[in-house]
């Protein structure tokens, strides 16, 4: 049962967008992991943990990985150990903390990451599909009046 289906009508409006943008999304990122493990045999974490490393190519200590994905440094160094030994990433030790190390994407990894983000890339448009340009770039402003609502309720509060 997805999101949505919890609301009624009695409901409030806003509850029931919020419901809708969460099965959206759940509905999404579902079939991009299917589409990842079928064409690629990988996972999403794998991909996002890719992503950050393309973003950086002098590569990122591992609190640093941990940090941008929000997720705890065990996950990381599980993902990142897969990738070591597949050869998509591999640890490079960081002058002067010989406890520390960074990990960025090799040049099979790096390849291989520009290929999925393709892949991604027209996976997530596929999905807006149903949409015309006009309602992609209003529901992109509407949404992006929320955010900035959100963030602003977010700083105020702390």
């Amino acid at each position: 049962m997805d999101m949505e289906a919890r609301a009624h009508s009695e409901h409030p409006e806003a509850l029931r967008l919020w419901l809708r943008l969460l099965t959206c999304t759940q509905l999404v990122e579902k079939q991009v992991r299917s589409r990842l493990r079928e064409r690629f045999d990988t996972t999403l974490p794998r991909f996002d943990l890719m992503a950050q490393l393309e973003r950086a190519p002098d590569g990122l200590k591992m609190n640093e990985l941990s940090r941008r994905m929000m997720v705890t440094g065990g996950n990381v160094t599980g993902i990142t150990d897969q990738l070591v030994a597949e050869g998509l990433v591999d640890r490079v030790d960081v002058e002067g903390d010989r406890r520390a190390y960074r990990v960025r994407l090799t040049a099979k990894g790096r390849k291989l990451f520009h290929e999925m983000a393709h892949q991604h890339e027209s996976w997530v448009v596929e999905a807006f599909a149903g949409l015309n340009e006009k309602d992609v770039a209003t529901l992109h402003r509407l949404l992006g009046k929320v955010k900035d609502h959100a963030r602003a309720q977010l700083e105020a509060s702390a």
